[in-house]
């Protein structure tokens, strides 16, 4: 299998520092408001280098535009902030990278990180992967539809933090998509099921789901089997790519 893994929500955590930002800056904030937001915290695509066009707070982190564009421009200030970030999920990358020499997937990383002071996001993100136990990562910049990515990049499964980048998965390529929501279960966004988005709440979750689909697949291909697995139509005609 080729697998595209985003960073930020799905293994990085960017929202406890974004959240510690925001409240050193602006201590009249309700801190319990702001702390309640879960951790998958994920910049938007269409990022560009603050101030500029600064990326927008996480959906459930209640800033105004002006307050977000301070946070992101501390953040963003600090040389190799990226490399700095914390797991969600202790040993996953380690995990991951086990699994992919051991069942053979090969794994590119995709991320739309803004700039930061000091070396460029994707040797920032490469050391990352590096000290969390995925050795030499194949990881690309992008600020584009991730759909588009997934049918150029050939990838048979992208996992995702954001429910419009595994919607545009869907639409624009033979991919299947597996959606990390990290908040409750009832608040998944109802279309996600109907239009064939898989939902786990951890990454954990996704790898076991991953190997179940390659070790049960037929002749129908493993995304069919991943739909299947989560109650989801099939794509008969978009089988797996060998």
């Amino acid at each position: 299998m080729r697998i595209g893994f985003d960073l930020d929500g799905v293994l990085a955590d960017l929202h406890t520092p974004f959240v510690q930002t925001a409240i050193k800056l602006f201590p009249d904030l309700d801190a319990r408001v702001v702390s309640a937001a879960d951790v998958g915290a994920s910049p938007p695509d269409e990022t560009h280098e603050p101030p500029t066009e600064a990326p927008a707070a996480p959906s459930d982190v209640v800033l105004d535009r002006e307050q977000t564009n301070a946070v992101w421009r501390l953040l963003t200030g600090t040389t190799d902030f990226w490399v700095g970030l914390q797991e969600i999920e202790p040993r996953s990358i380690a995990r991951l990278a086990e699994l992919a020499d051991s069942r053979r997937w090969e794994v590119i990383f995709l991320t739309s990180r803004p700039a930061t002071e000091g070396r460029t996001v994707q040797r920032q993100s490469q050391e990352w992967l590096e000290r969390h136990g995925f050795p030499r990562p194949s990881l690309y910049v992008v600020h584009s539809s991730r759909g588009r990515i997934a049918d150029a990049l050939q990838l048979d499964v992208v996992v995702d933090d954001r429910p419009e980048n595994c919607l545009d998965v869907v639409l624009e390529s033979k991919a299947g998509a597996l959606l990390v929501w990290r908040g409750p279960q009832g608040t998944v966004p109802a279309s996600a099921k109907r239009l064939g988005i898989a939902v786990v709440s951890t990454v954990s979750a996704c790898l076991d789901a991953l190997v179940q689909a390659q070790e049960s697949a037929t002749e129908d291909g493993v995304i069919d089997r991943l739909r299947r697995l989560f109650g989801l139509k099939t794509r008969t005609a978009s089988p797996l790519r060998r």
